[in-house]
This record gives structure tokens, sequence and C-alpha cells, in this order.
């Protein structure tokens, strides 16, 4: 019996250490999820670096909380005519274009930028000399919204802000208007006009597809460094700039739920509280629409038109200058990159 029992307490030591050993070894093992190489097509295992396992594993930081979409092109025309009846100019015509919208929310905090630019040129053989070159698109408008969010709890979709807007219009060089005699009249030019609004409201968006802006505190300024135009747009003769009060509102649609089709909207509207020449309630409208499809990767038609409708804005009649509605549409086929 003392034999049977001093053997039991040897197997029993034996048997306990041996686990411990085991046990610490597993400790030092890397768990099979974590332990996997990959292989090349020949059977090799491949190491795989520990910066290459942490770039895997993590996210870059800056995609976490920004988002940097638009698209980006060329558009160009040829129209030859011979013997047409039905009238018109032989002509080149070619648009660069750009509409880029860089977004940032972190917690509370959300700030949208958007840029919509494009430049275009015109030439025919037709043209009266010297001004067979011509500027055919010249736009550009910048926003920014900086706001803080203020949306009750539990509803994702739909968000409130408190927002502080800014926004610029102008163009890039000299436009002019040409007549049937050879003659040409400027009608804008760098910062004249242009038009800087400042204001704080609130921002209501749904999702990413659909936002809603309003200010009951918008600042206007409007500014025409060529005294040639001043007269043209409202500002003094003697002043490069005019200021005014006013509220504002602006609507936008960003939709790409169907592959390589994106659609752009941005409806703003802004009228003075007190302005001798403008009343309240007689509204700066501005309204631009752009639809594209891409196919083939690179192939782009797309369809932009941009309406305007200024009080200030004063077009020569006869008899009196007048407010009109301007218009623009741009239907074209060309080179794209869409992001």
């Amino acid at each position: 019996m003392k034999k049977i029992f001093f053997l039991l307490c040897v197997l029993s030591i034996t048997s306990f250490g041996f686990a411990q050993k085991k046990k610490n070894k597993n400790k030092d093992e890397i768990p099979v999820s974590q332990s996997i190489t990959p292989v090349d097509s020949a059977g090799v295992i491949e190491p795989v670096s520990a910066d290459e396992q942490q770039s895997e594993q993590k996210t870059p930081h800056w995609k976490e909380n920004w988002k940097f979409s638009g698209v980006v092109g060329l558009k160009i025309s040829q129209t030859q005519l011979i013997n047409w009846v039905a009238g018109g100019n032989s002509n080149f015509a070619g648009i660069t274009f750009a509409n880029l919208t860089l977004n940032y929310k972190k917690n509370k905090i959300a700030w949208d930028t958007n840029l919509d630019t494009d430049f275009g040129i015109i030439y025919s053989s037709e043209f009266i000399e010297p001004f067979k070159w011509r500027k055919g698109n010249d736009k550009i408008n910048f926003t920014t919204t900086y706001g803080y969010e203020i949306s009750p709890k539990g509803n994702a979709k739909s968000m409130w802000f408190v927002a502080a807007n800014g926004t610029f219009k102008s163009q890039y060089t000299i436009g002019y208007n040409y007549a049937q005699d050879g003659t040409r009249n400027k009608v804008s030019n760098w910062v004249s006009p242009s038009y800087t609004e400042l204001s704080v409201g609130v921002n209501w968006k749904w999702k990413e597809l659909f936002s809603i802006y309003y200010s009951p505190v918008a600042g206007l300024v409007t500014s025409c460094t060529d005294s040639v135009l001043r007269i043209s747009y409202g500002v003094p003769i003697d002043k490069t700039a005019t200021a005014s009060l006013g509220m504002t509102f602006r609507a936008g649609i960003m939709y790409d739920g169907v592959k390589n089709l994106k659609i752009l909207t941005n409806l703003k509207l802004y009228t003075p509280y007190t302005d001798k020449e403008q009343k309240f309630g007689n509204f700066n409208v501005d309204w631009d629409v752009m639809i594209t499809y891409q196919f083939l990767k690179v192939l782009n038609v797309s369809l932009t038109t941009n309406l305007k409708y200024y009080p200030k804005v004063l077009f020569d009649e006869p008899g009196k200058p007048k407010q009109r509605v301007q218009f623009q549409e741009i239907f074209g086929l060309g080179v794209a990159y869409s992001f």
C-alpha cells in the first residue's frame, strides 16, 4: 500500500508539472486567426510585416470624418456649316468644368464646402475680326457651411444644425456682348460683379441627399471694381461695393444612388430688409442644375443649366434699362472623371 501510494504521488506531481509547462507554452503561441500568412501561387509562404497587418486592421483616420466627391471634365464640340440655309456659324467650342464637394463630420460638428466652376471658349472663322475667339462660359460659385448639430436623439437620417454660411460668386475674365456692326460692349470683369454673402441660421439635412438652409440674418456685399460697369449692377459710381442686410434661403440635392449617375442642384434666394432700389420680397434668384452620366469609364454626357434673376442687374432696352431673367443651358459629351 505504501508503494502504491508513493507511486500515485509521483504520477500526480509529474502530471501537474507537465500541465503547467503546456499551459505556459500555449500563452506564447499566436492565435490561429492572427497567424495566417499569405501563400503565393507556387505554394511558398510569404511573411506579412507588422506594418501591413496594422494597415489592414485600421482605416486611415481622415477617412472616418472626411468625404471628397465631385465631377471634373472637358467637353469639346465642332460644327461645320456649308450652304446651310437655316443659318448659323461654323464654330469650335470647348468647356472645362468642375463641381467639387468636401464634407467633414465628427461628433456634432459638420462642415460642407462646394466649388462649382467652369470656363469655355468659342472660335468661329465667320465671326467679325478681330473677335473670332470669344468667351462662352465663365463661372465661380463657392459655398461653405459650418454647423453644430442640435438634432434630437434617435433619428440618424434627419439632422438639424445651427450653422454659419459663406458664399462667393463671380467670374474669371472680361465678358462682352457683340453687336452686328462689329462692335462689342463690356458686360463683366473679374469681381465685377461679385457677390459675397455671410449669414447665420439653421441647416436641416436628410441623409446626404437633401439639405435646406435658412438665415434671418444675412449680409450681402455686391462688388464692382470696374467703374464702367457699376451702374449696371446697382453699385454707386463713386464706390467699389455696396452692402445690404436681409434673409436668405437655400436648398440643395446631391443624388448618386444610381451607379455612374450624379444629379446636383442648388437653389438660392436672397431678399434685403432695407434697400431703396430693391424692396423686401423681391428676391435674387440663383438656380444651378448639373446632371452627369459616365460610361466606358472616361466618357461623360452632361446637362447643365443656370438660371439667375437679380433685380438690380439692368439690361439695355429701347427707352429704359430693364430687369431680365438670365438662363444658360449646356448639353455635351466629353471626357470626365466622377468620384
